[in-house]
Formats: structure tokens, C-alpha cells, sequence
């Protein structure tokens, strides 16, 4: 009423413009319906309260240090002493900055990953279904490759045959993760981080090289020759076979960086609180944030950067001491162990060098590595392919989110089955075409996508006024060309030709 009435007054100037009155009173009647929609951003922790706060960065190193710490990265130390420290060290970093601003877009419009990538212009979903595709088969066999893993070192305990521990781990996670809870997660992976911890700097330590060869590792940049002890004939020498595999699963794949979001989500940072999985934005609720919510939202990305580098701090110690291990203890022996033996070779070296508790330390750190990331896969892949299902196949979204979540759950169940039982005697295999899958092949498309929708889409969701105060730092557009540089040159000039 109060528009029209205004139009009348002013009849003879809005004949001449008759499309900036009609905006107008709906500008009005929108920002109305918007005032409505408000919600009040929280204020953000500070000082104590904020360390209380954190955890969905132990749950993202939790899940990311499995295999490709215990596995590949021992086994690379073994071949390469800590040369190529610098290896794990530039993939955590680079992918920290993928996740980083990821979880920075979550706490601001209270949506993950999946539905910000479906956001980059050109053909609907063009991001998605190459995603979608990729992450089917990364996930089988990802999640296929732990629980091998997992069964071949609870065997170290346990005296039955690994499969049958294997299929255990999986069910045993299933149970923890079906009711799609994040508090229970926190807490488990926390314990979990802290056994990783524990055992592999005790290892660390007693291997230790020296201050100099951890620096030239971490800086020197070099890519030196697989030792004449590990070539075979019919298995190709080049170092990239073994640097590739440790770079995708460094700090995780592709998924790792999508699950952060989801942490955040479950821990109700920001804009999350309040809101359920599988859900996009409210666009009327981010229109209606004013001044003093933008800066509350500010408040929270400080408590995801902390909570963040956190995690990549962990990852890179944890990373870096199964490396030295590797390096202290299986290389001067000439060992780099790749088959089902995997976990009780390692157990019977450090048991001989540091008696049955050596053993035991190791082996516990190894396979509490393996649950976690168990426990982190198996809780994120069905969000993340219940998040693409929604966005491309019409219909999906009209069931509940935990039938969506619970319908995956069984699949990668079924399929862990049918992988551990006829592909478990190939665990560093499997691991390693796993990172390529994951961890190398979609990561500069996700660089990409995840800087373009947070600079020039993100802002567009918020009103003038507010937009300067929601852009995102310059340094995470920095970072986020890190990883493009760095995943892209290995994907175009180095992929093929280890091969």
C-alpha cells in the first residue's frame, strides 16, 4: 500500500520511468520479506574459548592421515631417505589453502563445497558430473584400500586372516558413522589423532636425521634416482611413481578438501548453525545479513583459519615422522614393503630395533591412521555423492538427507566387501591408484572452481553495503593458485610419462 500510494504522488516522474518505480517498490517488498529471514550470526570465540572450539580440523587431519602417511610415506622414506620430505610438505600445503577457502564460503553462506562448485558459470553442473564420475570409483577403492590396509595390521593383533578384520573394520565403522552424528566423530578421531601422534613421534625420535637433512629434505627441492636395490624388472623406475601417489593423498584427495566443509558444517560455525546436510543457500537469508552479522561471519573465519592450520600442522609432523621412520629404519635394510606383509615387516623391524613395544607403537599408530580415515571417508563420501546426486539427477533431492546418506553407506559397504576379500593382498596398490584417482586428477579443477565462485559469485549474494566487508583476503586467492600450478603441472606433464 505504501508503494502505491508513493506512485500516485509521483505519477509525472514515473512516467518517464516507469521500470526504476516498479524495481523500486519491489526492492521494498523483498527487503521486507528478507528483514523476516534474518537470522542472528553468533558471535565467534576468542582467546580460550576459541581453542574449546575447535574440531573440524582434528576430524580433517583425523580422516587425512591414513594410508598415504603410513603406507606411502614410509615407504618413500625407505626409497629416498628424507629427500623428498619437501613431497608431502608442498601437498599439504597447497591443498590446506583448497580447504581453507572452502571452509571460509561455508561459514559465510551456510552451504559445503559441492553446492559452491555447482555455482561456476557455463553449462549447468558442468563441475559436478566430471566429480560425480570420479569420486564413484575414488571412493570404492579408496575406502576399499583402507579397510584392506586396516586388516592387514589389526592381523598384527588379531590372529585371523585379514579379510575377515578387514570386513570387521568396515562394519565396525559403518556402526559408528550410520547416523550421520558429528559430535560422536570429534570425539572418536580425537583420541585416534592423539594415537597417531604419540606412536609415530616416539618412532621419529629415535630415527632422528639431524636438523640439516630435515632441512635439505623440506628445501631442497631434489627428485633423486630410485635405489638400485628397489628396481625390478617389470616395474618402471621413475621417482614420479612414487612422488604422484604421495602427492594426491597428502593432506587426502579431492574429497578431503570437500568434508572440511562438512566438519564445519556439523560444528555449526557461522552461517551453518542450524542448518541440516544437504541443503544450498537461502539467498533471502544471505540479502538480509547486515553490518554487524558480516562482522560476526569475519569472527568465524578467523576460528576456521586456526582451526584449519591446526590440522595441517598435525598432518605435516605426523606426514613427516613415518617419512623418518621410513628412512631411519627400512632404508639402511633395503626394504620397501608392498604387499600383504606390509604391517608385519614393519612391526618385525621396529621390533628388533626397539623391542615389542617398538613394534606394538608403530603398528597401533598405523592402524589407528587407518580408522580414522576410515571413519572420515565413510562419513563424508555419502555426503559428498549424496550433495552431487541432488544437484544432477532430478528427484533425489525429494528424499530425506540420512536415506540419501544411508543408501550410499550400504553401496561403499557392499563394494568394500567384494575389494578387500579379492584385491586386499595388493594394499600399497591399491592405495597408490587411489591417490591418483582422488588426490591428483580433479584438484586443479577444484582450485579453480573454488576461487572463482568465492570471488565473483560469493559477493553477489550479500547487499552492497555488506559485500566489502564478506570478500575474501587476497591470500587465499594465492594459495588457491598454488595448488593449481602445482597439481596441474604434475597432471599435464608428469602423469603420463611416469606411466
Amino acid at each position: 500500500m505504501r508503494c502505491a500510494s508513493e506512485n500516485q504522488a509521483n505519477r509525472g516522474k514515473l512516467r518517464l520511468a516507469p521500470q526504476m518505480a516498479m524495481i523500486a517498490c519491489m526492492s521494498q517488498a523483498e527487503a521486507g520479506k528478507n528483514e523476516d529471514r534474518r537470522i542472528e550470526v553468533p558471535a565467534a570465540p576468542r582467546g580460550f574459548m576459541l581453542l574449546l572450539a575447535l574440531g573440524p580440523g582434528l576430524v580433517w587431519c583425523g580422516e587425512y592421515i591414513g594410508s598415504g602417511e603410513v603406507i606411502l610415506s614410509t615407504r618413500v622414506g625407505a626409497l629416498f631417505g628424507t629427500a623428498l620430505l619437501w613431497v608431502p610438505v608442498l601437498a599439504i600445503f597447497a591443498k590446506y589453502w583448497i580447504g581453507l577457502a572452502g571452509a571460509h564460503y561455508t561459514v559465510t553462506t551456510g552451504e559445503g563445497m559441492i553446492d559452491m562448485m555447482s555455482r561456476m558459470p557455463g553449462p549447468r553442473n558442468w563441475v559436478i558430473w566430471p566429480v560425480f564420475i570420479g569420486q564413484v570409483s575414488a571412493g570404492a577403492f579408496s575406502t576399499g584400500a583402507l579397510a584392506s590396509v586396516a586388516g592387514v595390521f589389526a592381523a598384527y593383533f588379531i590372529p585371523l586372516p585379514p579379510f575377515i578384520l578387514g570386513w570387521i573394520a568396515v562394519l565396525l565403522v559403518i556402526s559408528l558413522v550410520w547416523w550421520g552424528k558429528y559430535d560422536p566423530l570429534k570425539h572418536v578421531m580425537s583420541v585416534l589423532v592423539l594415537l597417531i601422534i604419540v606412536g609415530t613421534l616416539t618412532v621419529a625420535y629415535a630415527t632422528w636425521p639431524g636438523l640439516r637433512a630435515i632441512f635439505d629434505g623440506v628445501a631442497g627441492f631434489r627428485i633423486p634416482e630410485p635405489p638400485a636395490w628397489a628396481a625390478t624388472t617389470d616395474r618402471p623406475t621413475s621417482p614420479w611413481l612414487e612422488i604422484m601417489p604421495l602427492l594426491g593423498w597428502a593432506a587426502g584427495g579431492f574429497a578431503s578438501q570437500v568434508w572440511y566443509t562438512y566438519w564445519v558444517m556439523g560444528a555449526g560455525y557461522g552461517m551453518t548453525r542450524g542448518r541440516d546436510y544437504g541443503q544450498p543457500l537461502d539467498p533471502a537469508v544471505l540479502l538480509a545479513v547486515d553490518s554487524a552479522d558480516a562482522q560476526r561471519l569475519r569472527g568465524w573465519r578467523r576460528v576456521v583459519t586456526v582451526d584449519a592450520t591446526t590440522a595441517v600442522l598435525i598432518g605435516i609432523t605426523v606426514t613427516a615422522a613415518f617419512m623418518i621412520a621410513g628412512a631411519g629404519v627400512l632404508g639402511p635394510l633395503h626394504i620397501a614393503p608392498e604387499g600383504p606383509d606390509v604391517a608385519m615387516t614393519l612391526s618385525r623391524i621396529f621390533g628388533e630395533r626397539w623391542g615389542i613395544w617398538g613394534a606394538h607403537l608403530f603398528v597401533m599408530a598405523g592402524l589407528a591412521a587407518m580408522l580414522s580415515t576410515m571413519l572420515g571417508q565413510f562419513a563424508g563420501w555419502p555426503r559428498l555423492l549424496s550433495d552431487c546426486a541432488r544437484l544432477l539427477i532430478p528427484g533425489v533431492g525429494r528424499w530425506p538427507w540420512k536415506t540419501q546418506f544411508r543408501s550410499v553407506l550400504i553401496l561403499y559397504a557392499a563394494s568394500n566387501m567384494i575389494i578387500v576379500y579379492t584385491l586386499g593382498l595388493k594394499p600399497v596398490f591399491l592405495v597408490q591408484l587411489s591417490a591418483i584417482l582422488d588426490g591428483l586428477l580433479l584438484t586443479p579443477l577444484q582450485a579453480l572452481a573454488v576461487g572463482w565462485v568465492l570471488y565473483a559469485v560469493m559477493p553477489r549474494f550479500f547487499s552492497p553495503e555488506v559485500r566489502p566487508s564478506i570478500r575474501a583476503h587476497p591470500v587465499l586467492a594465492l594459495g588457491l593458485a598454488l595448488a593449481f600450478v602445482v597439481f596441474g603441472y604434475v597432471c599435464l606433464f608428469q602423469l603420463g610419462q611416469a606411466f
